[in-house]
């Protein structure tokens, strides 16, 4: 905890603008993009009109919906990828009391972004796929793979299996650690979604059709991205802190060289 607070403390200047960048922005746009093509509004008035028919281009609209979504969320998961290597680029090199910037961070998280996202698909189908077997494996995949992020960007070679291996040589520091990250992230995105849900039941089920409600439903989309801006950090800091953790204790390592080889 007491590093953590440190890395907050040291770094939240440049953190925070990397996070509203790279994390909370896309996630508004993601939201206001599915808002945009949900043709379930339509869909309950046809339905209510005819119970017994499709609405008109179901299909092609569902068709519609999902490929936007798949779309924009392969898009948003390499722009946080370059988020995340962005800030723990930050973390490392000021724990090492090495100069950092704004931009040689987006520098550094381009660089890294690709890589990092290619992984990340590879971890969210090994996840989807524990989850759909049973939950219990798919918890136990979150757990195990919870290092591979920043296994890649400071080792850059065999994340998903150096991330078992860390679970498997310290179960109890890698859980609990990990586990006060997912409770701390998941809290602050529970009261972002309470939040965001109650603040848009007055506006409808199509807000985006009368420019009225259209402002005022994106500007309740674009606060309640906001408030998961703690969970953002909480995790990049939570889980980099856990690996410089983790790595103390296989060996002499320092902040410096943890830096160095981020590259």
């Amino acid at each position: 905890m007491t590093r953590c607070l440190g890395a907050v403390r040291r770094g939240w200047q440049l953190l925070l603008p990397i996070l509203v960048l790279t994390q909370v922005l896309p996630a508004a746009a993601l939201s206001v993009l599915a808002l945009a093509i949900d043709p379930t509004g339509r869909w309950e008035a046809e339905m209510a009109a005819d119970p017994a028919a499709l609405p008109a281009g179901f299909w092609a609209d569902a068709a519609t919906m999902i490929g936007a979504l798949v779309g924009g969320s392969l898009v948003f998961g390499l722009v946080q990828c370059l988020g995340w290597a962005a800030g723990t680029w930050v973390i490392a090199r000021q724990a090492a009391g090495e100069p950092v910037g704004f931009g040689a961070a987006l520098r550094y998280g381009l660089r890294r972004a690709l890589g990092l996202w290619g992984w990340m698909l590879i971890f969210t189908v090994i996840l989807a796929v524990g989850f759909c077997l049973c939950f219990l494996p798919g918890v136990y995949a979150g757990f195990a793979l919870a290092m591979a992020g920043p296994v890649y960007l400071f080792e850059r070679r065999d994340p998903i299996g150096r991330s078992h291996r860390m679970l498997r040589e310290r179960l109890g520091l890698l859980l609990g650690r990990v586990a006060l990250t997912l409770l701390a992230v998941l809290g602050f995105s529970f009261v972002a979604a309470i939040v965001e849900s109650a603040a848009r039941l007055p506006f409808g089920a199509t807000p985006l059709e009368d420019p009225g409600t259209a402002v005022g439903v994106i500007l309740v989309i674009a606060v309640a991205a906001l408030l998961t801006l703690p969970a953002h950090l909480a995790q990049l800091v939570g889980l980099v802190t856990t690996y410089a953790e983790q790595r103390a204790h296989e060996g002499p390592v320092n902040s410096g060289r943890l830096a160095a080889e981020l590259g």
